[in-house]
């Protein structure tokens, strides 16, 4: 009798751990597919982009002597950023960052299902500011946001090839709900993840470098 009730004691706890090991392993296996399919959304976006993507966007000055003319956002902020689809899902841009050796699309809009895909924008501009970004937990998408350090550079660019540079400036640990308190601060640039356990968000906050 022992023997069985202490069986009956020890099968729940195995049950238990054999289901964490599930999960564990389904979420190593969403994160090397979501690893891999944003890459591929990269070479596409990235195929589309001006020849000139790479350089920095114009200074919010009046054109030159020469006649240089601003970026269009530069003269309207509010305009609504261009967008590229792919496999059915708007794209806004391409996120660098070097530090982590990530370069991943960000959706135009969030929802559970393009999360499953890339990061998606939770709202703002890249133009009028306060561009919010969020994404899974994955090590290949936000996973490793905890890493970066004040100080680490980022890089987005937009789909007609301006490129925006930030610095990160400090990093937050939120409540899963306080919406007005990821929204707030006034920053140029807000990147959020989820913690392990999906109670808090790990949230990071950065200002845009001048351009040159």
């Amino acid at each position: 009798m022992r023997g069985q009730k202490g069986l009956f004691l020890i099968l729940p706890g195995l049950l238990l751990i054999a289901a964490a090991l599930f999960l564990v392993v389904c979420n190593l296996y969403d994160g090397l597919r979501a690893g891999r399919a944003a890459g591929q959304t990269v070479n596409l976006l990235e195929a589309e982009l001006p020849e000139e993507s790479t350089e920095p966007p114009a200074p919010a000055e009046e054109p030159d002597q020469e006649g240089e003319e601003l970026p269009a956002y530069r003269l309207f902020p509010d305009m609504e950023m261009p967008v590229k689809l792919v496999d059915g899902i708007e794209y806004v841009g391409v996120l660098r960052i070097p530090v982590l050796e990530l370069e991943l699309p960000v959706a135009s809009e969030w929802s559970y299902e393009n999360l499953k895909a890339a990061p998606c924008r939770y709202g703002g501009s890249a133009y009028s500011g306060g561009l919010i970004l969020c994404g899974h937990n994955y090590p290949t998408h936000f996973g490793r946001l905890n890493e970066l350090r004040p100080g680490d550079v980022l890089l987005f660019t937009d789909m007609d090839g301006n490129v925006f540079t930030y610095e990160t400036a400090e990093l937050e640990i939120l409540d899963g709900g306080d919406t007005e308190g990821m929204e707030s601060g006034g920053w140029a640039l807000t990147l959020f993840t989820c913690t392990l356990d999906g109670q808090n968000r790990v949230t990071v906050r950065c200002t845009e470098q001048a351009a040159d």
